[in-house]
């Protein structure tokens, strides 16, 4: 199997390290236009394979996309980071062009390929990539949510004082500060929810630390995270890759589910050989659909900045 990751950042490269220690690829193909960068990530990595115990391939390339000919799986990590203080609907305009002419050039090379989107915008990038390729929905697959839970389940893991195994969560909604929808009424511990052993004002602050939990770390860093965010794409990856139909909450393309249509927003899918092979409707509660709607609706604001 092959995977291409477009970007060779510090997600992009995270992206590919992941992907590879895990040894389900034959080969990783790392993009980027700047000269040299992607090939000197990819000899990098691959001098980690004999130390990390992987036999995965990983081959560099600059803008050559004849070399992601073929791949099953395309990942999209080009375009610029947020910077401190920055939202990330902030970065629409550079990053629409970028992410337009990506996702075309891949198709070109490799026409039945899955793609994934991790550029910001992350929803509205992901509906610009259905708005401007015309390949089936279930190809078209938005990082976010994956990523979101992520942060989500450490913070409640912090909160319990608990082994973040014990912990199960999951993050619908935007992938924005302000759109993000943590499901406390649905988080657990082993099972037992996490309302009936945290307070409400510390679940509160779970829900807010979540919510920035991305800004929170660009504040820190300077840019944007990476560690985790590959290990996201990573982990979705590996379910399409395997047939694992594992469930994430991802951007998806939305016809009527929840009540929205034509527009791309973290819920919870079955990510397998096909991409999404289903989108799961959840019983919402009046406050966390409410939640959703609100979401959705500055979701499509940032779409109307678009231009298609």
């Amino acid at each position: 199997m092959k995977i291409t990751v477009v970007g060779a950042g510090a997600v992009g490269a995270s992206c590919a390290e992941y992907i590879a220690i895990k040894n389900f690829a034959s080969e990783v193909v790392i993009l980027d236009i700047k000269d040299g960068f992607a090939e000197g990530k990819a000899m990098d990595l691959m001098q980690t394979a004999s130390l990390n115990n992987f036999d995965t391939k990983i081959v560099g390339t600059t803008n050559d996309y004849s070399k992601t000919a073929n791949s099953h799986i395309c990942v999209i990590t080009s375009g610029i980071p947020r910077k401190p203080g920055m939202t990330r609907e902030e970065l629409i305009g550079i990053n629409a062009g970028i992410v337009k002419e990506v996702s075309s050039k891949l198709l070109e090379s490799s026409r039945d390929t899955i793609i994934i989107v991790v550029s910001n915008p992350m929803d509205t990038m992901t509906y610009l990539v259905h708005k401007t390729t015309g390949i089936s929905k279930n190809r078209i697959i938005g990082m976010g949510g994956a990523l979101d839970s992520a942060r989500f389940k450490y913070r409640l893991a912090e909160a319990l004082n608990a082994p973040i195994s014990d912990v199960d969560g999951m993050v619908i909604g935007g992938h924005s500060d302000k759109g993000m929808v943590p499901l406390i009424s649905k988080a657990t511990r082993n099972s037992i929810k996490v309302t009936n052993i945290l307070s409400d004002e510390r679940l509160d602050q779970v829900r807010e630390d979540t919510k920035v939990g991305g800004a929170t770390l660009t504040k820190l860093l300077g840019t944007s995270a990476w560690y985790a965010p590959g290990a996201a794409v990573s982990s979705l990856v590996h379910s399409i890759a395997c047939n694992h139909n594992k469930i994430f909450p991802c951007s998806a393309l939305l016809n009527g589910e929840y009540g929205l249509s034509d527009l791309c927003i973290g819920v919870p899918v079955v990510l397998g050989k096909n991409g999404i092979e289903k989108i799961i409707e959840l019983d919402l509660n009046p406050e966390d659909l409410a939640h959703l709607t609100e979401s959705a609706a500055s979701v499509k604001i940032t779409n109307s900045l678009l231009t298609l």
